[in-house]
Parts: C-alpha cells; sequence; structure tokens
C-alpha cells in the first residue's frame, strides 16, 4: 500500500473535499507543485486553477479552485479556497455560456473563472 497524506479542500463556504491521497497537484503563484506523502513543509498561494488529487483508492478528484492559500505539515496538506467546486458539480453549459459572456464584455477575470471550471470537467 502507498504511503497518504491526509486532504482537506476548503471553499470559504463548504468544506468541499476531504480524504487521504497519494499526490496532490495544484498551481501556485511560484508554479504547478506535487505535493506527496513526506513533502517538505510549504505555505503557498493557490491560483486559479484545476487541483488534482489522486486518491488512496486509486480514483482522482478533480476540482476548480480560484485563488487561496496551500500549506503542508505532518503530512496533512490543507487547502483554503476563495472558491472551489468538484469537476462533478460543474454544469458544462453554464460555464461554457459564461465563457463566451465574459469574452464579449472583455472580463478577463471571469473569462479565466470559467475556463478553469471548463479545465477542470475535461481533466486538462
Amino acid at each position: 500500500m502507498a504511503a497518504e497524506l491526509h486532504v482537506e479542500l476548503v471553499a470559504a463556504d463548504r468544506s468541499v473535499w476531504s480524504g487521504e491521497a497519494t499526490l496532490v497537484v495544484a498551481r501556485t503563484t511560484s508554479g504547478d507543485i506535487g505535493v506527496m506523502p513526506g513533502h517538505q513543509p510549504l505555505l503557498g498561494v493557490l491560483e486559479s486553477g484545476p487541483v488534482t488529487i489522486r486518491t488512496g483508492e486509486g480514483g482522482t478528484v478533480v476540482a476548480a479552485v480560484h485563488g487561496g492559500f496551500i500549506s503542508y505539515a505532518d503530512n496533512k496538506l490543507s487547502m483554503l479556497a476563495e472558491i472551489a467546486e468538484l469537476a462533478d458539480e460543474i454544469d458544462v453549459q453554464r460555464a461554457e455560456r459564461a465563457l463566451e459572456r465574459a469574452k464579449a464584455e472583455a472580463d478577463a477575470a471571469a473569462e479565466r473563472r470559467a475556463d478553469v471550471r471548463l479545465r477542470a470537467v475535461s481533466g486538462r
């Protein structure tokens, strides 16, 4: 059995996902980072992007995360996001409409949020 770390993904309004994982990949202001059990302690700022969690059971959980913080110590990884939603919670058609609307209005922030949601759903 592979070593595991405990992961908590929390948004401002709710707990999004909690469980054991073998690997978590997230985007920070310093670039993409992969955290596995035994990683050096870290504290970073999350950028908008998909977060991929490889679960202890061999599955994959993907979430769209928009800003926040990531910290790892004592085999516990915490991600506190401003906004986070699991890929299977995302309405693809609604996200596509939001992307088109943001492009038409030249709203870069809204365009980035919609793009992240669509990348989380597609696994990109």
